[in-house]
């Protein structure tokens, strides 16, 4: 999905994008920080079918709740969380990732790629909450990591992803 972004002065920012489902949704966020959300006619992407205007509060809480941070579909295999530039990435680990016979301490992710593994959640519904240098991955686990974007991006890349390292 590409999204298009533009500063409107006096205003606030403006995001735009049409999803994979054809849907124009635009976003103004506003310097006061209301939301506006408008969604447009699929044969005319001019005219706005709907629309709704949320406080910055109310905007925090529905973006959790489309984020997932609320509830996260079981068959969802990514969600990304971002902080500014600080990231929380859930991630499920592919067959033929680089990673896979290798402890996370052999790796030695933390130093290597500055990011932390907050969590493992086994294929098997085990759940490791901040794992050890000891613990492995194995394909399919779904695995919790945290940092800035760059390196989170970099670590799944290399690490979890088929074709990494």
């Amino acid at each position: 999905m590409n999204i298009r972004e533009r500063d409107l002065p006096g205003i606030g920012r403006k995001f735009e994008t049409i999803t994979n489902n054809k849907d124009k949704v635009v976003i103004i966020i506003h310097d006061d920080g209301r939301r506006e959300m408008y969604h447009y006619d699929d044969d005319d992407y001019e005219e706005s079918i709907s629309n709704v205007t949320f406080n910055d509060s109310e905007a925090r809480q529905i973006a959790g709740i489309l984020g997932g941070m609320v509830y996260k579909p079981k068959e969802l295999e990514t969600i990304e969380l971002a902080f500014d530039d600080l990231m929380i990435e859930w991630y499920k680990v592919e067959s033929g990732a680089s990673i896979l016979g290798k402890s996370i301490g052999e790796i030695d992710i933390r130093s290597n790629y500055s990011i932390n593994v907050i969590a493992i959640m086994k294929k098997n519904k085990e759940k490791l909450l901040n794992p050890g240098p000891e613990a492995f991955l194995e394909a399919g686990d779904m695995v919790i990591i945290s940092g800035e974007r760059k390196n989170v991006k970099k670590a799944i890349k290399d690490l979890f992803s088929t074709g990494g390292g």
